[in-house]
């Protein structure tokens, strides 16, 4: 594990609290499997991640990598809970963080919006909406987290805004419809509790 120091005007200062977040990080992300979802995730988030890894092993036929999104989206979440959890976030962040919520809103609604009146799925707006997201994000956690958190992010959000599987998803005939009902009830529940 680094230890962080930094050395300003030729004077070594130290930073205990920066240690620990840098630690708490660390070891969050190493824990971020499945199995411990339960004890960061509330269980309706739980569910939805459950239906989001279904359905990205049954589209891409490739089960590794459906467990990375899973395991990339649990890892970015966790640390921008520590972050939230420790304070680190400027005023100016947490106004950029509740447009982001905002967003994320939109997108959860439109989703829901498209599940429940069927044949209305417009093929761009979703994905357009989750780049946005992956942007704001970014955007959010710059100062925060590494290049590789950042990558995460990425493939997290390009991942679930490719046309092709948003397609598959809302095809009424599709594979895909019993997942989507359990991930839409999921987003209403959460939308309903105010954690949406």
């Amino acid at each position: 594990m680094c230890v962080l120091f930094c050395f300003s005007a030729g004077m070594e200062t130290f930073s205990s609290k920066d240690l620990a977040l840098q630690a708490q990080k660390k070891i969050l992300s190493r824990m971020a499997t499945k199995s411990m979802v339960h004890m960061f995730i509330d269980d309706t988030s739980s569910e939805i991640l459950d239906e989001l890894y279904k359905v990205s092993k049954e589209y891409t036929k490739n089960k590794p990598e459906a467990q990375k999104v899973i395991k990339n989206l649990i890892k970015v979440a966790v640390k921008i809970g520590v972050l939230f959890r420790n304070s680190r976030f400027s005023q100016e962040e947490l106004a950029f963080a509740e447009e982001f919520k905002k967003k994320l809103h939109q997108g959860a609604m439109t989703a829901i919006s498209f599940y429940e009146v069927e044949f209305t799925f417009e093929k761009g707006l979703l994905p357009a909406i989750l780049k946005d997201c992956r942007d704001m994000l970014i955007k959010l956690v710059e100062k925060h987290l590494t290049p590789k958190s950042h990558g995460r992010i990425k493939h997290v959000f390009d991942h679930y805004s490719d046309e092709e599987l948003l397609t598959q998803l809302y095809n009424p005939n599709g594979p895909f419809k019993p997942h989507l009902k359990k991930i839409c009830d999921g987003l209403n529940k959460l939308v309903d509790e105010g954690k949406l």
